[in-house]
């Protein structure tokens, strides 16, 4: 078992998920022999270095050269290993598309797909570099697990789940170095649950996944200040969500709030509100994420205040769409 510290937290905090990963994925391969990593020409974005001097066996960079990278991984997991791949979520997840979809899963392979920097991580490198859609595509494909850590924390033990876990699976990985904490020692990873990280009243119900987390949690503490309670829930598991779980959590509720670095077609959104719909009473639904082409483009904090997704811009829409149902 994973033991996590809070100088672990805290270290990989000041990493981020993306350099964090390489070290954690690292202390696990120590502990089982038949953990394979492949890289797309990422080893030092993704801090691999750490695990090809202590597994050098079990490293493989394939170059820049995703599609190729998924059927490598295939044909190692056809001989019984357990393969990690990594690159940039925009690559990973669009142009290996038809390979993780073919190959892996119709397969059920044991290939588990590290996303790096999802949703805007790679600020001035701009739209193209951008993985705004990959949430609606993967989650399509029926049987790929498909997991957003909230923080390096949650990452940590998604992996440790992942390598006992017998499968195909999409980790998306949001947020930069410096990201805060959302989980501390003591944590337990529930995989199939979603996680109330704040419980603040019923006024709006927000769900956030990835680095979009934290946001939502400052967001509510700003809205507690006018006396909207708000209540926050990470939504980590994004391809087998629990229905009656999110029903659960929006009975009574005045507002439903969906929050994602991710467009709002398709993704999280998308998700709550086709739970929500199968009820025959329910509340409205108000999906924060970005809605177009991302043209213009800026460090990653300049990225989030453009689309409304810092703190305060959170709140302020919160606050808005509260006002128009007539409880301002």
């Amino acid at each position: 078992m994973l033991e996590i510290t809070n100088q672990d937290a805290l270290y990989w905090s000041r990493l981020g998920m993306r350099k964090a990963y390489g070290d954690v994925i690292s202390r696990i391969a120590q502990t089982d022999p038949d953990i394979v990593c492949i890289a797309a020409d990422v080893a030092d974005s993704a801090n691999l270095g750490v695990f090809r001097d202590k597994c050098p066996r079990r490293y493989f960079n394939v170059g820049i050269s995703e599609q190729n990278m998924i059927g490598v991984a295939c044909g190692l997991a056809k001989e019984g290993y357990n393969v990690f791949v990594t690159s940039f979520a925009p690559f990973v997840s669009l142009r290996a598309y038809e390979a993780i979809r073919t190959l892996v899963c119709y397969m059920n392979l044991n290939v588990k797909i590290v996303a790096l920097s999802s949703g805007f991580s790679l600020g001035v490198q701009g739209a193209t570099h951008y993985a705004l859609e990959d949430i609606a595509i993967m989650r399509a494909i029926p049987g790929l697990a498909v997991l957003s850590p909230a923080d390096t924390t949650q990452m940590a033990k998604m992996l440790e789940y992942l390598a006992d876990y017998d499968g195909a699976a999409y980790l998306r990985l949001t947020g930069i170095p410096g990201s805060p904490c959302v989980y501390k020692d003591g944590f337990v990873y529930h995989p199939q649950k979603s996680d109330v990280v704040k419980d603040g009243g019923k006024d709006a119900v927000i769900f956030a996944t990835g680095a979009m987390v934290n946001e939502a949690v400052r967001a509510s503490r700003l809205l507690a200040k006018e006396r909207i309670g708000t209540t926050v829930v990470n939504v980590s598991r994004l391809d087998a969500i629990d229905k009656e779980e999110i029903k659960a959590m929006c009975a009574g509720c005045r507002l439903v709030v969906t929050v994602e670095e991710h467009y709002i077609t398709g993704g999280l959104g998308s998700m709550v509100s086709e739970c929500i719909a199968e009820r025959s009473v329910h509340p409205r639904v108000v999906r924060i994420g970005t809605a177009g082409f991302n043209l213009i483009c800026g460090n990653y904090a300049y990225m989030l205040e453009a689309n409304g997704l810092t703190a305060k811009r959170i709140a302020e829409r919160i606050r808005m769409e509260y006002a128009k149902e007539g409880y301002d």
